[in-house]
């Protein structure tokens, strides 16, 4: 599957970013321990990870083989309820994907009318918490708790108690239905995909509290039209290439197609909310995933494509606000803490916050970003100045837009116009804090060595004292005197200090 941008995130999980990354390394284990797994599993059900499996350990299959339900293994230690497709050993769903257990013999996994799993170690427990009868994996990679029949219609289909479909992860795969009481969660945790009115919305988590807007796809109502009161709309991938936008019936009020729209294909179609926020369509080839749709396509246009106080321009890349640090590791140097206080302490009247001007830049996503109209870059800038929330505002002298950054600097935009002009919190504590803390470091190294030194001295002035002892005892048998020296108070000392030396390496 081709990979999103080489964006710059902060995982919230980086064992899930791992599970997706490694999870093609995976297939030929799978496939073939895939073989041996049921194809249902009644009430009395328990499974523990087998320590010899490197990845999968299947429990679920469906029908066709093409779908698994099973322990797949994450950063070698930790463990994932996971639907695999087995084809390529790519995670379709997980069970609750933030807090993962341990690959241990103490971890358990049962079915007693509820899909359980417990680690006592950890204390992880999570459960679905029904009365089935029994756990059943689709062909659709629905995995379902159904009980008994519904004879309702005169149509005998069993009850279905709960199915992974209604807690998607960060993937919908074709004939999934995507409601307004669900998100779609990116697998770092920052972006999430909601549902609004008549719209589909892409949602970015800057650590301040709320979440950002940045990416929007309104209902065109074309075919049909939303009417206020019918019901919460909801969102199905449809197999013949296309996302669909439904309010009630068949007929959708809005197509966003894909690259294979009304083409016939025989392979898994997929849409991803991928690590770096965009969205994405894939469909299997048979040997590959064949990317089908992207939603964001410039690199500039993704959340945060050069991290925190980065500046994107497009064909130019990534680079610092500051024009002082340089992008190293992916971020620039110059960010600091984030915090919900970006004012100087009045207690202290001490000034950590540093500000940083720079021209030609711009917001991203401005169309849903907040603003204020005032005449002057001066009253902009007071308007984030005097507000402890504000990170940072961005002016535009054509326009007189003011735009509010209620969120830790992101990336901005690099363009030629310098009468769009940026003005930017930075909170010096985090390096001050990282000098500081370099500074005990190297006193406590500093002195840990000069009480080395002293030990060794001492040390050596008592073995240069024992000879010179046995020096003056042999003189003292043989003249039967006895003789003094610089050498006497020295040895208790020296012990001292060698024990104080050599408690530090205890």
């Amino acid at each position: 599957m081709e990979r999103s941008f080489n964006s710059v995130t902060r995982p919230i999980s980086a064992q899930l970013l791992f599970l997706l990354i490694t999870s093609f390394l995976i297939w030929p284990c799978t496939e073939a321990a895939a073989v041996s797994a049921a194809e249902e599993l009644l009430k009395g059900f328990e499974a523990t990870p087998n320590p010899s499996i490197p990845f999968f350990q299947p429990l679920l299959n469906d029908s066709s083989s093409k779908f698994s339900f099973g322990f797949l293994r994450v950063n070698s230690t930790q463990l994932a309820l996971a639907v695999l497709h087995v084809p390529s050993s790519e995670p379709l769903w997980l069970a609750n994907p933030t807090t993962l257990s341990r690959w241990s013999d103490r971890t358990k996994v049962f079915f007693n009318g509820s899909l359980v799993i417990s680690d006592p170690r950890t204390r992880m427990f999570w459960s679905t918490e029904t009365q089935g009868d029994k756990l059943v994996l689709l062909n659709n990679s629905n995995l379902q708790i159904q009980k008994g029949l519904d004879n309702s219609n005169n149509v005998n289909v069993p009850t279905v108690l709960w199915q992974s479909f209604d807690f998607p992860t960060n993937t919908l795969v074709e004939t999934q239905n995507f409601t307004s009481t669900m998100t779609l969660l990116s697998s770092n945790g920052l972006y999430s995909m909601r549902l609004g009115n008549d719209f589909i919305g892409l949602y970015a988590k800057f650590d301040s509290g709320y979440d950002q807007i940045y990416w929007k796809h309104k209902a065109l109502q074309a075919k049909a039209q939303i009417i206020e009161g019918n019901g919460p709309i909801h969102v199905q991938v449809d197999p013949d290439g296309w996302l669909g936008m439904y309010q009630n019936g068949t007929t959708p009020v809005d197509i966003e197609s894909f690259n294979s729209f009304q083409r016939s294909l025989d392979g898994l179609l997929m849409v991803r909310l991928e690590p770096d926020g965009n969205l994405k369509a894939y469909y299997w080839s048979g040997s590959s995933w064949v990317l089908d749709y992207v939603a964001i396509r410039g690199t500039c246009d993704l959340p945060s494509p050069c991290g925190s106080y980065g500046l994107c321009t497009p064909g130019s890349g990534c680079s610092c606000l500051d024009n002082s640090t340089e992008l190293s590791s992916g971020e620039c140097s110059s960010s600091g803490p984030y915090s919900n206080d970006m004012c100087s302490d009045p207690k202290t009247q001490k000034n950590d916050i540093k500000v940083l001007r720079r021209g030609g830049v711009e917001v991203p996503f401005k169309e849903w970003m907040r603003y204020e109209t005032t005449p002057s870059l001066e009253e902009c800038e007071n308007a984030c100045g005097n507000n402890c929330s504000c990170y940072g505002a961005v002016y535009n002298n054509a326009s007189g837009f003011c735009y509010i950054l209620d969120y830790p600097i992101q990336t901005l935009l690099g363009t030629g116009d310098d009468s769009k002009v940026g003005y930017f919190k930075i909170k010096e504590g985090a390096n001050k804090k990282k000098i500081n803390s370099g500074l005990g470091v190297g006193v406590g190294l500093l002195g840990g060595a000069v009480l080395c030194l002293i030990g060794a001295v001492g040390f050596g002035s008592y073995k240069i004292w024992r000879n010179k002892k046995r020096v003056n005892r042999m003189l003292e048998e043989e003249t039967g005197g006895v003789m003094s020296g610089p050498y006497k108070d020295l040895g208790s000392a020296s012990f001292r200090s060698i024990e104080m030396c050599s408690g530090g390496h205890r």
